[in-house]
Order: structure tokens, then sequence, then C-alpha cells
């Protein structure tokens, strides 16, 4: 976000009027001002990230997370790691692994059973933390040898009583998802070569990108994508045209997305267009 880009804050949030943004004129605002501000700002864009309101209003990030506070108290925004979403935006809350295991369960069991078909005995597998990948985690059990790399604490666990190698990236751990995080990780990754990828996804929007809640949880996936030779999407068909809060890679580094039936069919159109394999389930 700009320093001196235009903003529109919409009647709902303050007034029709825009409003020029520099580091001296957000210092000056009164609180309630800065919070309609926030406020028409996440309105506009869908999210706002800490981070970019510090900066852009020169006030501290203690500061800004406070209004976010007050704002998700009053019903505006949902707060996530890193910033906020608009309510009601069709951007995506942080839920925990047991409320994503609970939805689309059926889908995703034959999204991992059409992942399997993608991966060869001996092979180095890298998965994503989540409730996709961990049922793919439990269909990898049919093979006998391969190496396994992942920052899910809960797909570690899972296949502690199989042959594979299992590598833990290390990190930090984010308890609703059971994942590690953080620079540990990411440097891991960086040294690792897996022969498959499976990414779960929070969001994937063909012009933005595929995307999750959690800003660290995004970079870490980042890192994964790198350290791959073939990078497998995998998300049930409601993650389509949906985006969350941070953005993971374009959609183009993605090879192949496995998904459920229930893909629009302009969806799967945009896919293959853009060179991308698709497999519905």
């Amino acid at each position: 976000m700009g320093l001196k880009k235009a903003v529109r804050i919409s009647s709902t949030a303050s007034s029709a009027a825009s409003v020029q943004m520099t580091p001296e004129r957000g210092s000056q605002m009164l609180i309630e001002e800065r919070r309609q501000y926030i406020a028409g700002l996440a309105q506009q864009q869908g999210r706002v990230l800490v981070e970019e309101l510090s900066e852009s209003l020169g006030i501290s990030r203690i500061t800004i997370r406070k209004d976010l506070d007050v704002l998700q108290r009053r019903g505006t925004v949902q707060r996530t790691h890193g910033g906020a979403l608009l309510v009601g935006s069709g951007a995506l809350v942080d839920p925990s692994l047991q409320e994503k295991e609970e939805q689309h369960s059926q889908e995703k069991q034959r999204i991992a059973a059409a992942a399997t078909g993608l991966v060869q005995e001996g092979q180095c597998v890298l998965l994503d933390s989540g409730s996709t990948t961990a049922a793919i985690a439990r269909a990898l059990r049919k093979f006998t040898r391969l190496t396994i790399i992942t920052n899910a604490v809960n797909i570690a666990a899972e296949l502690r009583g199989t042959d594979f190698e299992v590598l833990l990236t290390g990190g930090s751990l984010r308890k609703n998802s059971f994942s590690l995080v953080g620079p540990l990780a990411e440097e891991m990754l960086r040294d690792m070569h897996a022969d498959v990828l499976f990414l779960g996804v929070d969001g994937f929007d063909l012009a933005t990108g595929l995307s999750t809640p959690n800003v660290m949880e995004s970079r870490v996936n980042r890192a994964m994508v790198k350290a791959a030779t073939m990078v497998v999407a995998v998300c049930d068909s409601s993650k389509f045209n949906r985006r969350s809060l941070s953005k993971i890679v374009d959609a183009t580094a993605v090879h192949h997305v496995i998904t459920d039936s229930k893909l629009p069919k302009e969806t799967a159109e945009a896919l293959h267009s853009l060179n991308i394999k698709l497999t519905m389930v």
C-alpha cells in the first residue's frame, strides 16, 4: 500500500470522501477517525495488514493491533495473524484442523486416493499441513518405501508406524493447525528437494493465486513450492474463486490440481488454459 494512495471510505465506515493518506496525516488522526479509516480500507480491499497500516499511518504495530481488536468486537473485521479480513467479504478465517476435518470429508477421501496415483515407490513426498494432506498421508501407507517431508506434527504422528523416512521441518508450533512455521522451517526447506508436493490451500483464485489465512504459513508454503519438482494443489471445489489473507504463489506455479467433481465448468476451462493438469474425483 503506497504512502500516498487515495483510499475511499464508504458511508458505512465513515463518509464517501477520498482521503489522501501520509504518515503525517495518519499520526494526526483522532483514534475513532483512524479506526473508521481502517474499516473503510478493509471494506475496499477485503483485508488489511498490520505492517502496511503501521507504515502508511506512521503508527506503531501495537496500536494498529488494538484498533483491529476493537473493530473485531464491533463485528467489522475478523482478526487473523498479521492483519484482518472484512466480515462477510468471502475471505476466509483461520479454522482449526478439527473444524477442517469435519468439512467435505468424503471429497477429501477421494482426493487423497487420486493423489496417491501420482506417487511412485521410493520417491520423496512433501506434505503441507491440513486436513486434505492428512488424508493423503493416511492413503500413502499402502507404499513401503517413501521419504516424507512435512511441517505438520499430526502427519508425522500419522506415519509413525510405517517404514517411511519422515522428516519434520522444525519451527514454531501453530496450535490450531498443528503445523510448524517460521524461519527454522523455511531454512530447512531451502536445503531439501522433493519429487512431489501436495499443497492444501484455503483459497484458490485464478487471478490472485493460492492463499492461506496465516502469513507465516504462507511463507513456509512458498518454500515448499520452491523445493518441489511437481506442485499438486489438493483442495475441494469450495476453495476456488475465493481468497484468503496471505498469498502463497501464483496459480501458474501449480502443475496439477486435484479437486472434486463440483468444480464449475468455467473454472476447469480456465485451469486448462493455464496448462494446469486437472483431476476431478
